[in-house]
C-alpha cells in the first residue's frame, strides 16, 4: 500500500487540474442570456467542428482488477468521493478531450450567435445616427429654453413696468377674456370655410419617379407603330384635305373655300371664321360619337386591309417582322430629323445667303407692325396668304420649272442642308484639296510630254499599289468615279473546291471595260480576277443565304469561262454597284454592237 501511495498522489493532482479546467469552461458556456438555447454537458455531442456529423461512440472504461481492490479496500480513502473521484479519472485521454471539445463547440456557437445579434442590432438601429440626432435634438432644446427663458423674463419686465392699477386691471381682464373666447371662433371659422384651399397652396418637395422601361418585343414594337398610325391619322387625313383645297381637286370645294375666305379677311372675320370652323368640327365630332355616319373629306378615304395579328410567329417572321417596323420608324425618324436639322440650321446662320433673306423679311415685318395700324397689317397678310394658298401655289404645283425658279420658300427649303450633308461637304471640300495639293506637287515634279489625263490615269493607284500594273491592264483602264475607293465584298467561286479558293474577301471596281477584284489576303496577282463587261452573259441581284430575310447583298455574274456564276456576296453597297455595272454593261454592249452593225 505504501508503494502505491506517491502514484494516487500524483494522479489525484492531475485530476483536480482537469476538473478545474472543467470548471472554467462551464463559466465561458453558461456565460450570457442565452442558456437556455444549447444542450448540457451531458447531451452535448462529443465530435469538433470538422466531425460534427459523425457520432462518435462513448467508451466505457474498464476498471482493472487493482482498482477494484482499491474501491473495495476499506483502507483505502474509506469515503465514496474518493471512489467516485478515481472513478471519474480512470476515464480515458480520450473521452475527456471529446468532452473538451463539446465545451468549445458551445462556447464558440454562443459567440457567433451573440456577434450577429450585435451586427444585427447595430444595422437596424444605427446607432451612430441616432446619437447625432440625439446631439442635435439637445442641442435644440438648451436653444430653445435659452429663448424661452429670455421671452419669460422680457414679459416679466414689461409686465412689471406696466402694471395697471387694480380696477383698471378688473376692466382689462373681462376685455381679454371675450378676446379669447372670440379669436378661437373666428379661427375655427376661418379654417372650416379655407382650409382646404389653404392647404392646396402648401410647398411640397417634387418626387423624382423613375419609370420602367419596358424589355424589347417584336409584338410590342409593331403594336405601338400601329398606335402611332392610328393616332396621327387625323393629322395627315388634315393636311390631305388642305392639299386637295390648294390643289383644286374639287373644282367646286375649293371655289366656294377661296370665295369665303376672302370675303372673311376683307371685312375682318377671319379670326372669328377659324374659330366657327372649329366649332363646327367639335361638333360634327360629337355627333359621330353619338353613333351618327357623317363623312366629309374633300380626298375620298381608302379604307387599308387590317391584318389580324399572328399568335404563333417562327423565328424568322419575328425576325422579319422586326426588321419591317424598324425600317418604317428609321424612315420617319429620319425625316423628323431632316426637318428639325433644316430649321436649326436656318437659325444658326449656317449658310448665311439664306438667313439674311430670313433677317431682311424680320425686320420688314417689325417696321411695319410699328408704323402701320395692325388691320391694314392683317389685311395684307391674309390677303397674301389666301392667293398664294389657293392660286399661286396650284400654278407652281403645275409648272416645276417655274416653281424652281420663282418659288421662293420653296427654293430656301430645299438649299437648307442637314448635318449629314454639311459632313459630306466638309469632307469633299478636304479631299478636293489634297487633291489639288497632290496634283500641284506632281505636277512640278512629272516629266514634260504627260497632259492631265495621262497623269491621272497612270497615277490611280489601290492600297497596293498602282491600278493598271495590279490587274495587268493599260494605263487608261482606272475606276469610275462612283467607285473610286471600290466596294468591299467577298468573291464565291463555285468551281473552285478548296476553302481558300471558295471565297476570298477583297474590293470590287469597274472601270470602263472590265469588273476587277482585288483580292486583300495575298500580295501575288494571280489571287485577283479581271473580267471584261463584254463577255458577261447574265448580271443579276443575288442572296446568298435564303434563311435570312431581304432581297440579299450579293451580285451574280455569268460568264461563258465559269460553268457557275461567280458571286460577289457581303456587299453593304449592292444596289449601287450593280446600277453602276448594269449601266456600265449596256454602255459597253450598245456600242459593241453598233460597231458590229457598222
Amino acid at each position: 500500500m505504501t508503494s502505491r501511495d506517491p502514484d494516487r498522489h500524483v494522479k489525484v493532482k492531475q485530476r483536480g487540474s482537469v476538473l478545474n479546467m472543467l470548471r472554467r469552461l462551464d463559466k465561458i458556456r453558461f456565460r450570457g442570456h442565452k442558456r437556455d438555447d444549447f444542450l448540457d454537458l451531458a447531451e452535448s455531442p462529443n465530435a469538433s467542428d470538422t466531425e460534427c456529423g459523425d457520432e462518435v461512440p462513448l467508451k466505457i472504461p474498464r476498471t482493472s482488477a487493482r482498482d477494484s481492490e482499491e474501491l473495495r479496500d476499506p483502507a483505502g480513502s474509506g469515503t465514496l468521493i474518493m471512489a467516485a473521484g478515481v472513478q471519474d479519472f480512470n476515464r480515458t485521454e480520450f473521452d475527456r478531450l471529446n468532452e473538451i471539445k463539446g465545451h468549445l463547440e458551445i462556447a464558440l456557437l454562443e459567440k457567433h450567435f451573440l456577434q450577429e445579434e450585435l451586427r444585427k442590432l447595430r444595422e437596424e438601429t444605427n446607432s451612430e445616427m441616432l446619437r447625432q440626432e440625439l446631439d442635435r435634438e439637445r442641442q435644440r432644446r438648451i436653444e430653445l429654453e435659452q429663448k424661452v427663458q429670455e421671452v419669460l423674463k422680457a414679459r416679466t419686465e414689461e409686465q412689471t413696468a406696466q402694471q395697471p392699477p387694480k380696477g383698471q386691471a378688473q376692466v382689462n381682464n373681462g376685455a381679454d377674456r371675450r378676446s379669447q373666447g372670440l379669436c378661437p371662433r373666428v379661427q375655427k371659422w376661418f379654417y372650416e370655410k379655407f382650409g382646404e384651399y389653404v392647404e392646396d397652396f402648401r410647398f411640397q418637395p417634387e418626387e423624382c419617379t423613375v419609370e420602367t422601361e419596358e424589355p424589347l418585343s417584336a409584338r410590342r414594337l409593331t403594336e405601338n407603330m400601329r398606335r402611332l398610325k392610328r393616332g396621327a391619322k387625323p393629322v395627315t387625313s388634315f393636311v390631305k384635305n388642305l392639299s386637295a383645297l390648294s390643289d383644286w381637286y374639287s373644282v367646286y370645294t375649293s371655289a366656294i373655300a377661296f370665295t369665303v375666305y376672302m370675303n372673311a379677311v376683307w371685312h375682318g372675320w377671319a379670326i372669328p371664321m377659324f374659330l366657327f370652323l372649329a366649332i363646327l368640327r367639335l361638333s360634327l365630332n360629337y355627333l359621330i360619337a353619338r353613333g351618327w355616319r357623317i363623312q366629309w373629306s374633300i380626298v375620298p378615304e381608302v379604307s387599308e386591309p387590317v391584318e389580324p395579328p399572328k399568335e404563333d410567329l417562327t423565328v424568322s417572321e419575328k425576325f422579319q417582322l422586326v426588321l419591317d417596323v424598324a425600317q418604317k420608324a428609321q424612315n420617319l425618324f429620319g425625316k423628323m430629323a431632316d426637318i428639325l436639322e433644316k430649321i436649326k440650321n436656318l437659325f444658326m446662320w449656317v449658310q448665311p445667303e439664306i438667313t439674311q433673306k430670313l433677317y431682311v423679311a424680320l425686320w420688314a415685318a417689325f417696321l411695319a407692325s410699328c408704323f402701320f395700324p395692325y388691320r391694314l397689317v392683317g389685311l395684307a397678310v391674309g390677303l397674301y396668304a389666301g392667293i398664294k394658298f389657293f392660286l399661286i401655289d396650284f400654278i407652281f404645283k403645275r409648272c416645276p420649272r417655274l416653281r424652281a425658279k420663282y418659288d421662293t420658300p420653296y427654293i430656301i427649303w430645299r438649299s437648307l442642308p442637314t448635318d449629314p450633308q454639311l459632313k459630306e461637304r466638309s469632307g469633299a471640300a478636304v479631299s478636293r484639296r489634297l487633291q489639288t495639293a497632290s496634283s500641284r506637287s506632281y505636277v512640278s515634279s512629272a516629266p514634260a510630254g504627260l497632259n492631265k489625263d495621262e497623269d491621272t490615269g497612270r497615277f490611280h493607284g489601290t492600297k497596293k499599289g498602282n491600278f493598271h500594273e495590279i490587274f495587268n491592264l493599260t494605263e487608261n483602264e482606272r475606276p469610275l468615279a462612283v467607285c473610286e475607293n471600290g466596294w468591299r465584298c467577298c468573291l464565291i467561286n463555285r468551281d473552285r473546291k478548296m476553302p481558300t479558293d471558295y471565297i476570298r474577301n477583297g474590293v470590287l471596281y469597274v472601270t470602263e471595260n472590265y469588273l476587277c477584284f482585288e483580292s486583300s489576303k495575298s500580295g501575288s496577282s494571280k489571287r485577283n480576277k479581271v473580267i471584261k463587261l463584254v463577255d458577261i452573259t447574265d448580271i443579276q441581284k443575288y442572296k446568298v443565304l435564303s434563311v435570312l430575310p431581304g432581297s440579299g447583298m450579293g451580285i451574280a455574274v455569268s460568264t461563258p469561262s465559269t460553268q457557275k456564276p461567280l458571286v460577289f456576296g457581303a456587299m453593304v453597297h449592292r444596289d449601287e454597284a450593280f446600277e453602276t455595272i448594269f449601266s456600265q454593261y449596256l454602255k459597253i454592249t450598245a456600242a459593241a454592237a453598233s460597231g458590229s452593225d457598222s
